[in-house]
């Protein structure tokens, strides 16, 4: 077995749990495509994984897709680069692209899309008589679509429509492509108050994002629930000259899914295959309702499941920007904590920033890894070619 289909394995456990050995105290929710969570680009990623208030840019489709009525350029698009487990492989990555353009005569309006592969690399598959048959490429893929629109002075909403698909086949008739499709809903408000001598802004903002289908590996003999999440922001901007400027923000997580019961000690083997057949008949929709109060350990668990993210950003002339964060989760729910660190610059023309994290806790598929962004005004473009 290579260490690519190695990697493989760890990354599908993340989503595949078995119900009958987990422990009462580590009870963490079982998703599919996990890729789906990982923040894609590295300005966010710098401030722990940030983005539901933080200022438009254009990566807001996957925090909040309501924000671009608000950015101030007409048209934009970007592409990042995530490695993952750099430490073990060096073809597992994600790739990411998003872009956005602003219409209307008053520019309220706003279509936006994004395009997430991530690659799991290339496994060479054998025979029986351990003699080569093929390459696979097992991946994740989704493409969406936003509207957004402001709806007040202050306020705007978006909806987003999104189709997924994964495939982990390997030549088997076991394991097949699995599609799904699901829907985001957002909105974010922003508005400006004297804080002393400064005029400080003050942006709100929540995403409801991946309700809809569940999906299947297995040909639909089972499925299981796409990583519906629902994310509340603020972030605060604060201008202590026409030059400096400081932001920070907070974000916080929980999954609309519903937990995973766990079985006494004494469980037989059928007592747990009914438990997780029960687990895996809920409805996606279901399951959105069902999370907020399916904890087995009562409200202490569901309160463990929500996760939180402090960050903040500098900028010198709205050009150079230095960033930092932390992102915690409880130590049953996947123990992911880390630090992040960050910088960026920007133009009329471009703009690339940079992301580093560091793990605080358990291992983490992306310690010590850098990350890249990419942006480009299409405004900025057009006068250079004048």
């Amino acid at each position: 077995m290579n260490k690519v289909f190695f990697t493989l394995l760890c990354c599908l456990l993340c989503g595949i749990m078995d119900f009958s050995a987990a422990a009462q105290e580590y009870n963490p929710i079982p998703v599919a495509l996990p890729s789906l969570q990982i923040a894609p680009d590295a300005r966010s990623g710098a401030m722990g994984d940030i983005g539901a208030a933080t200022m438009p840019d254009v990566y807001s489709q996957h925090w909040n897709a309501a924000k671009y009525p608000f950015i101030s350029s007409d048209a934009g698009f970007a592409f990042s680069y995530t490695p993952w487990l750099s430490k073990l492989v060096s073809d597992i990555h994600l790739l990411y692209a998003s872009g956005y353009w602003k219409f209307g005569n008053d520019k309220l309006n706003a279509i936006s899309a994004s395009l997430r592969y991530f690659s799991l690399g290339d496994m060479e598959v054998g025979t029986l008589n351990d003699e080569f048959w093929q390459t696979v490429s097992p991946h994740e893929f989704a493409f969406d679509v936003g509207y957004s629109r402001k709806l007040t002075e202050t306020f705007s909403g978006a909806v987003t429509l999104r189709y997924i698909r994964a495939d982990y086949s390997t030549g088997d008739d076991e394991t097949t492509p699995g599609n799904a499709f699901s829907a985001d809903i957002a909105g974010y408000n922003e508005s400006y108050f004297y804080m002393g001598r400064s005029e400080a802004l003050l942006g709100l903002g929540f995403n409801i994002s991946n309700i809809g289908t569940k999906i299947s590996y297995d040909g639909g003999n089972s499925s299981m629930f796409l990583p519906a999440n629902l994310r509340l922001g603020a972030s605060l901007g604060y201008p202590f000259d026409p030059k400096n400027t400081l932001s920070v923000s907070f974000d916080v997580n929980k999954l609309l899914v519903p937990t995973p019961p766990l079985g006494p000690e004494d469980e037989t083997e059928e007592e747990a295959q009914r438990r997780i057949d029960k687990y895996q008949n809920i409805s996606s929709i279901g399951g959105i309702f069902k999370s907020f109060g399916d904890a087995p350990g009562g409200f202490k668990e569901e309160m463990q499941e929500v996760s939180w993210s402090l960050g903040a950003e500098y900028r010198y002339d709205n050009s150079f920007s230095v960033r930092t964060g932390y992102y915690h989760e409880n130590e049953y729910k996947g123990n992911r904590r880390y630090v992040a660190f960050g910088a960026g610059f920007r133009s009329d023309l471009f703009q690339i920033d940079a992301a580093y994290l560091v793990s605080t806790a358990q291992s983490n598929p992306l310690d010590q890894t850098l990350r890249i962004s990419l942006g480009f005004d299409v405004e900025g473009i057009r006068n250079l070619m004048r």
